[in-house]
């Protein structure tokens, strides 16, 4: 029993950063100028994914009869968020700085799925496969706001 009270701890860790990262693309969202439709539809596109992903874990959670953290998210979730605030606010709120922010909270999704797959706790295949699907899109979206970002690097 305490080992599936672990795995359901992991799994919770990885709802919090879905919720950490629709959280920051809304606010990218909000941070984002009209002009700028493309990064507003790509960055529904990152929140609606990381919706998917929180759906699909919070099933798994369930499944092994343990309460999903529906709507925390966490602490470098928070700082993430400020940290973003505070670069848009200094920077003129500039597609490349968005962007910057966007990958810096990707980074941290990818470290958070690396390390539940890396956790010691017991998984099926089952969960073990929805975990690194996810990370694998997570990985895409990663580098496809990394481009985006080298864009306007290359563009300035």
């Amino acid at each position: 029993m305490q080992n599936n009270e672990e795995l359901i701890e992991v799994l919770n860790d990885l709802i919090r950063i879905n919720n950490d990262r629709i959280e920051g693309y809304e606010k990218a969202i909000s941070e984002t100028k009209d002009i700028d439709a493309d990064l507003q539809t790509l960055f529904r596109r990152m929140a609606d994914q990381s919706r998917q992903a929180k759906a699909e874990l919070i099933q798994e959670v369930q499944k092994r009869g343990g309460g999903a953290d529906v709507n925390s998210t966490t602490n470098s979730g928070k700082i993430y968020r400020a940290w973003m605030s505070v670069k848009a606010t200094f920077s003129g709120k500039d597609r490349k700085s968005i962007l910057a922010a966007c990958e810096f909270g990707e980074d941290a999704a990818q470290k958070a799925y690396k390390e539940a797959l890396e956790s010691e706790e017991t998984m099926d295949i089952d969960i073990r496969q929805v975990i690194t699907k996810q990370k694998s899109s997570l990985k895409e979206s990663h580098d496809l706001i990394k481009r985006h970002r080298d864009m306007q690097v290359a563009n300035k």
